[in-house]
This record gives structure tokens, sequence and C-alpha cells, in this order.
């Protein structure tokens, strides 16, 4: 097969899948990964698709629009991408921490690889604090404030009760995460995830492939301040390169480690 010709392929397969990996294109077309990401970096260049860690999403993929999660969604069974972060994630935890867990999705998803051993949760969520409340391993505290539609609480209130803590970890998450920092679309929760990471000793972003590289309405804070990112396989390369650049730790979570 000719170069052109197997460059056409992969973008029929992107059309088709939504994502290609270099290690199954390797397979398939019998040539190395290196080969492959030559492909896929020219390809690139050309404007015909965004490589990822692990391959390639159509560039029409990349800066969607991030729109809030119905609650169904939020706290459904989540994409294996996500759940991949959320496993990743809870294995940082250690017997006898206290960590923070807020109310999104992700952090929803983090509740079914949760270790065994004792440690404490605080969090601003109801759903996460019902989730919890009746494992005797897990002493659970949640921040009181008015609560939301969502059933989450991000208001003053709740910024001064969580102030009262001390955390091993802050795990957290915004409507967007760039070069830049951790933003999100409202002050209140800006204000009250700005409070958690600096009452944490050490901070993890859950960070979606869809939220990297862009820049929402309020700063939560700066990037250096996160110790560990996690995110996807999808995410992609240049952003991953901006934030490491910034001296922040980035961790790919593999969906084949579910």
């Amino acid at each position: 097969m000719f170069t052109e010709e197997r460059r056409t392929e992969i973008l029929k397969m992107l059309e088709t899948e939504g994502r290609v990996l270099a290690k199954d294109l390797a397979d398939r077309f019998e040539m190395s990964i290196d080969s492959i990401r030559r492909d896929l970096t020219i390809m690139e260049e050309k404007g015909l698709l965004k490589r990822t860690h692990g391959g390639a999403i159509p560039p029409s993929q990349v800066r969607n629009t991030i729109t809030p999660e119905s609650l169904p969604t939020r706290y459904g069974e989540g994409t294996p991408l996500q759940n991949a972060i959320s496993k990743k994630a809870a294995s940082y935890i250690h017997e006898n921490d206290t960590v923070f867990i807020s109310g999104t999705g992700i952090h929803y998803g983090m509740l079914k690889y949760l270790p065994t051993f004792p440690f404490t949760v605080v969090t601003n969520a109801i759903r996460i604090a019902d989730c919890l409340k009746d494992l005797p391993h897990i002493d659970t505290y949640i921040v009181g404030g008015k609560v939301k539609q969502s059933g989450n609480m991000t208001d003053a209130l709740a910024y001064d009760f969580l102030r009262q803590f001390s955390l091993d970890i802050c795990f957290i998450t915004g409507g967007a995460i760039s070069k830049n920092g951790i933003s999100t679309a409202t002050p209140e929760v800006a204000s009250l995830g700005r409070s958690a990471i600096e009452i944490s000793r050490k901070t993890i972003c859950l960070a979606p492939h869809e939220k990297l590289g862009i820049d929402a309405f309020v700063k939560i804070g700066p990037i250096t301040p996160i110790d560990i990112l996690i995110t996807d396989e999808e995410a992609s390369i240049d952003v991953i390169e901006e934030i490491e650049s910034r001296g922040v730790k980035v961790i790919i979570a593999k969906v084949d480690s579910i």
C-alpha cells in the first residue's frame, strides 16, 4: 500500500470509529509504531486530524463547547475513558488519608474504585455522601451550605465550612484545564475549588481529554499547584506537553486497566 493510500484509509477509520490507536494501525498496516506516528504527525500538520497520546481523533472533536451534564449522565455509569481516570485517581488514596471528593461525574465514578482500608472523605455533594454513609471503613463529612438542584453546595457557607479542614489529597476538576490554569463556569464553584487546593497537602486534577487545552469563564487557579494531572488516551499530545512544561506530572489512564 502506498503512503497516501494508507493515510486515506486512516481518515476513513477516523470518520467511522471516531478515533484511531497507533498500536492498532501498526498491526493493521504491518508497520512500526514510530512509522505510524510519523504519518499521524504529518496528517496533523495538514489539519486532517489531532494527535492524542494513544493515536488520533478528528479535528472537529478538539475544543468542543462544554455544556453542563444532566444529572442522569453525571451520576451514571460513566464512559470507559472517564472510568479509567476515576480508577487511577482512587489508587492514590492511602490508609488514614483525608481526601476531598467533589460532586462531578468523574468524582462520582471514583466511588466504585475506592480502597477498602480506613480513610476519611470530605465532600460538598449529597449524592457522594449518601453513597458513602453506610461504609464502615470510611468516615464521611459533608460540607454545609445552600443545596443546589444538583445536590452540591458551593456557596459562601460551603467555602467557610471547608476551610476548617486540613486535607491530604484534593481531587479537583473543572470545566476547562490548560497551561493557563484550571477554570470553571461560575465564581462560587471556582472559590470552593480554590479553597480545597489551598488546604490540601497534594492536589490531583482529574481531566478528561475534552476539558484540556481550553479556558472557561472563571479561573480556579494556576496549573502550577497541581501535583498530578490524570487524563485519558485521547488527550492532545501538544496540550499535555504544554502542561508538563509548567512542572505538572501528567498520567495517562489506560482503558484496558479497568
